[in-house]
């Protein structure tokens, strides 16, 4: 059990446990709601899997996020892992217009693996952390409209192989061809290093000298790499759910943290996400976004 006190879901803003910041606090209290008990670790098809989706969608409504066809919802099929039957997954789909039809997908994925043994995974940093930020940088596009069309997607199911993101890619709700780049962002909010990794220049190097401008706050170290063949386990090309944008040849930018002790663990929760750089990462990240946003083509 989590030691804070845990919100009800209530769908309002909730202030206990979370520091106050006036740039992005919603984030935090975002993660903290999905991140809590109640929520059961977010396991696909489970009633805490269906709080976060319900929670997700008036979180989109209350942005002003518009449906990408006639709802948010967009449904697939997908078998579990050690299962035999095909269940329905659920990717959250919403958009901000832009003065251009060139599309940048900005993502996270909202399940995690649910409880074990009696035991929550919450999966704080994984990866409500990256739904957190999507939602602000959301918020910040509703009022200072984007130049390129901003298409924002919660995945279900990546920890069961990505298969959300491979369903959205297989079946586009607009042309491939419009599509500038995946944003993709998978642990966001953990690193005793102050590290958070721009993953996905060695593909695509012409990103990388427009990811140089990018205005890092005082206190964060934005780093490049976890991109290479090489690599092996520490190339993270196929790791989340950018992996089924580049393996379609759409490009990507992953940003992540290097992996932690609380990775897949019961611990990875609320009270142990660091919020001083997890602020700070949501703004490296917006900021990444108006540069990427300003300075594609249109």
């Amino acid at each position: 059990m989590a030691s804070f006190s845990v919100c009800t879901l209530s769908f309002t803003s909730c202030a206990q446990d979370v520091i106050q910041q006036p740039a992005h606090s919603q984030a935090l209290k975002d993660v903290q709601i999905l991140a809590a008990d109640s929520l059961g670790g977010r396991l696909p098809n489970t009633p805490g899997h269906a709080k976060a989706q319900q929670y997700l969608v008036q979180r989109f409504q209350s942005i002003g996020l518009k449906p990408v066809g006639t709802q948010y919802q967009q449904n697939f099929k997908f078998t579990p892992r050690n299962a035999s039957a095909e269940v329905q997954g659920v990717n959250l789909v919403g958009m901000i217009q832009g003065k251009s039809d060139k599309v940048i997908v900005i993502s996270a994925h909202y399940d995690h693996v649910g409880t074990r043994n009696g035991k929550v995974f919450n999966g704080a940093d994984d990866d409500a952390s990256g739904i957190g930020a999507i939602l602000a940088i959301a918020s910040h596009f509703q009022s200072q409209k984007p130049q390129h069309t901003l298409v924002f997607v919660a995945f279900d199911a990546e920890e069961q192989g990505l298969r959300g993101s491979k369903a959205f890619v297989a079946n586009l709700p607009f042309a491939k061809e419009r599509i500038l780049l995946d944003v993709n962002l998978d642990m966001v909010s953990i690193s005793e290093k102050n590290e958070l990794y721009a993953s996905g220049a060695y593909h695509y190097p012409s990103f990388k000298p427009l990811l140089d401008k990018v205005k890092v706050p005082e206190g964060l170290n934005l780093r490049f790499g976890h991109d290479r063949p090489e690599q092996g386990h520490d190339d993270w090309t196929q790791q989340s759910d950018h992996g089924s944008f580049h393996n379609a040849k759409i490009p990507f930018i992953y940003f992540g943290v290097e992996d932690h002790p609380h990775y897949h663990q019961e611990t990875d929760e609320f009270r142990n996400i660091h919020q001083a750089f997890y602020l700070k990462a949501v703004e490296t990240i917006l900021r990444a976004v108006q540069v990427l946003d300003k300075e594609l083509p249109s």
